[in-house]
């Protein structure tokens, strides 16, 4: 006879540990259990490549406890689906029985198709490794290091080695790092601060042969790679879904109810398609996570997408990216560039609002586009004060900003919270982050806490 769980989520990412931890806060009833494919508890992704230049170890890395009445599996990968028996099969050779499946089974690599990379039964090649998890990390060997790849990843894991003092090579086939992002002048000014930073770029150029301690790129130079670090991009894991029936385009394609094409089955994060997209930002999971958490606790709700915000995790190097980008509904765009000083900002707009945006070197600008955008707010009159500052801290960005919105996505730390800490007596940024976890996570959120504690002090904040 199968076990039964009232609800059982597959998968122990972010995007899992966030919704277990909503489900406790608002109340859900039953008890929960969770299938976690990897060995060890749930941690924070994003923050992988802070292993590599040894800021943290892999136990900082860690999420918090599940809560009382989660039961969680570490080890454990499901095997197979039985939508129509409710069933789930183990590698373990288990049947558990469900009343309702969460899948958050997130995204594998993509592996190039490069000759050489693997090996005859289909594994990595000695002295290749992808980056999705701590052990992935822990490949990466002494001695000169090739990174392939110039997305987010692959910037920041270069970035992140050169803090380590490591020698590194950043393959890239576009002009630049991040050229499906970037315009050129960002792009340019990101390019340039990995070569200060002691970045060999190959730009423009892609491999075509791997041998373990080299790396042949297409016009014949052969790279010395005692660690070769693939940050190719990911796919949604879809396979165990596949199998059983499911819809599936790119990801598991979900209704605004999160919803599975199998009613009892619901799909949330990196293997999730919503809306024709799967985003690939834990912030999206993070937000479906809070929308299935309220939906499985009987709150009348569903699920909108969200408005992507990509900051670049580089210390000493401000970068962000603000919706698609070239946003189809932009009627307008402001623009200010000053690369002898490292600033540019291209800014799209509709009507007042923003629709999307790259940002460089203008931390304030930034902080205070970010919720505009986010929050669909009209920007204030003087456009290139908030570029340049000078108005970011005025109007909107203060005034209106709720109570609810969510200013630490790692941590779900709100304004009011902040504002509750502050009243407490923290009154700097080390004492809100040791009052309520803000900035203590990917640290992307430094900026938008010290709007916050700005506007609480009457304007003046912790630098």
């Amino acid at each position: 006879m199968p076990d039964s769980h009232p609800l059982l989520v597959v998968g122990h990412g972010p995007a899992a540990h966030r919704l277990v931890e909503r489900l406790s806060r608002l109340g859900h009833p039953g008890p929960v259990t969770v299938l976690g494919a990897e060995p060890h508890p749930a941690y924070h992704r994003v923050l992988l490549t802070s292993l590599l230049d040894g800021t943290l170890t892999a136990a900082d890395l860690e999420l918090p406890a599940p809560p009382d009445g989660v039961r969680v599996r570490t080890g454990v990968t499901a095997t197979a689906l039985d939508p129509a028996r409710r069933l789930v099969r183990t590698g373990t050779g288990e049947t558990l029985r469900y009343a309702r499946l969460v899948l958050a089974t997130g995204a594998r690599p993509r592996i190039p198709r490069l000759p050489g990379v693997l090996t005859a039964d289909g594994r990595l090649t000695e002295g290749a490794t992808t980056l999705r998890t701590p052990e992935d990390a822990e490949r990466l060997a002494d001695g000169p290091v090739v990174v392939l790849g110039g997305g987010v990843l692959g910037t920041e894991t270069t970035l992140a080695l050169l803090r380590a003092g490591r020698d590194v090579t950043l393959v890239h086939p576009g002009p630049h790092p991040l050229h499906d992002r970037l315009d050129d002048t960002s792009g340019a000014l990101l390019a340039d601060h990995l070569r200060s930073a002691g970045a060999r770029l190959r730009l423009g150029h892609a491999a075509v042969e791997y041998r373990p301690g080299k790396l042949v790129l297409d016009d014949g130079e052969v790279l010395r790679a005692d660690a070769l670090a693939l940050c190719t991009g990911a796919a949604p894991e879809t396979a165990l879904a596949r199998r059983a029936g499911l819809a599936v385009r790119t990801g598991v394609v979900v209704d605004r109810h999160l919803r599975t094409s199998d009613p009892h089955i619901h799909a949330i994060g990196d293997c999730a398609e919503f809306g024709g997209e799967v985003p690939g930002l834990v912030t999206a999971a993070w937000d479906q996570a809070e929308t299935l958490a309220r939906i499985l606790t009987g709150h009348d709700t569903h699920h909108r997408a969200g408005r992507p915000v990509l900051r670049l995790r580089a210390p000493g190097f401000d970068l962000a990216c603000l919706g698609p980008p070239e946003p189809p509904e932009a009627d307008r765009h402001v623009t200010l560039s000053d690369p002898a000083r490292g600033r540019h900002a291209a800014v799209a707009l509709s009507g007042e609002r923003v629709a999307g945006a790259v940002l460089v070197g203008l931390p304030r600008a930034t902080a205070a586009l970010v919720q505009l955008y986010t929050r669909d707010l009209p920007v204030p009159a003087d456009r290139f004060g908030l570029l340049l500052g000078t108005a970011a801290g005025e109007g909107p960005t203060r005034v209106e900003l709720p109570d609810a919105a969510v200013l630490c996505h790692c941590n779900h730390v709100t304004k009011a919270d902040l504002l509750r800490a502050w009243h407490d007596g923290a009154h700097d940024l080390t004492a809100i982050a040791a009052a309520t976890r803000a900035t203590t996570g990917c640290g992307g959120c430094a900026d938008d806490v010290r709007l916050v504690l700005a506007s609480a002090t009457g304007g003046n904040s912790d630098p």
